[in-house]
């Protein structure tokens, strides 16, 4: 299907891998041009036909730098993607193991991060009538016992892109959320991720605990979500056709959340 985003312009944050690489290969396979935002490019994403810039958007002198490189290299932005979030690996102990320091630190990451690139990129997005993607997460609708801090930030991403829509939809930008189950990436599946994590504290194989993973999830298929999966419909989202979805909120979880 021919999304009509040629020529388009994109930034898409948190973009060295999982979903953020996935999204930043789909929108420029569809003949968009892509800046690509990551702390520490990766090999992959110099090789995904995008531009990418190193950038800590913890810093809050980063989205100001990075829209700056953003609007030098593509002339304008018709799509915000704010990806970028995680740091989630090391919080299995729960509620009571989470300093300040380490909520300030998730909410950052995963919501103050969005904010700030967001404030920077609006002036050009309303110039072009255009559009932003949040990623956000299933764990802002069905929070688990952990990670708390991780659902708190995510929450508060779904409701700022709530209230975006409202406030820049009469002017033209739409703003849309996509809500992923648990994704084949890093976070899952890597040694030293919050999966391996969490299998370690329930005292059961890293394996075992991905192989059951769907189903203790409540999804409906045997898998996890594939980060193209989530690339899909973000590229949707931003595209054209999808003109009139704004101020949505999109499920891609094989199932897991059963309400509406």
């Amino acid at each position: 299907m021919d999304l009509h985003l040629n020529g388009k312009t994109a930034l898409v944050t948190g973009a060295s891998r999982g979903i953020g690489l996935a999204v930043a290969r789909a929108l420029a396979a569809e003949g968009a041009r892509v800046v690509a935002a990551a702390r520490k490019p990766t090999p992959e994403l110099e090789a995904a036909g995008v531009t990418p810039v190193a950038v800590d958007l913890t810093d809050p002198a980063g989205a100001e730098r990075l829209m700056a490189e953003a609007v030098t290299e593509l002339g304008g932005l018709d799509i915000l993607v704010n990806n970028v979030g995680g740091g989630d690996s090391d919080v299995t102990g729960g509620f009571l193991a989470l300093t300040d320091d380490r909520w300030a630190q998730m909410m950052d990451l995963n919501f103050f991060t969005g904010v700030r690139v967001t404030r920077a990129a609006l002036p050009a997005l309303l110039a072009t009538r255009g559009a932003i993607v949040n990623v956000s997460s299933i764990s802002a609708r069905v929070p688990h016992g952990g990670p708390v801090a991780y659902a708190a930030a995510k929450a508060a991403l779904t409701a700022f892109g709530k209230a975006l829509a409202e406030e820049f939809g009469p002017r033209g930008v739409r703003v849309n959320t996509v809500s992923p189950g648990p994704v084949r990436t890093a976070l899952w599946e890597s040694p030293a991720g919050y999966g391996a994590g969490l299998a370690a504290a329930m005292g059961v194989p890293h394996t075992e605990l991905l192989a059951g993973l769907p189903k203790s999830m409540g999804m409906l298929i045997d898998r996890l979500v594939e980060p193209d999966e989530v690339a899909a419909l973000v590229a949707y989202l931003a595209s054209p056709l999808a003109a009139a979805t704004t101020g949505a909120d999109h499920l891609v979880d094989g199932g897991a959340v059963k309400t509406a």
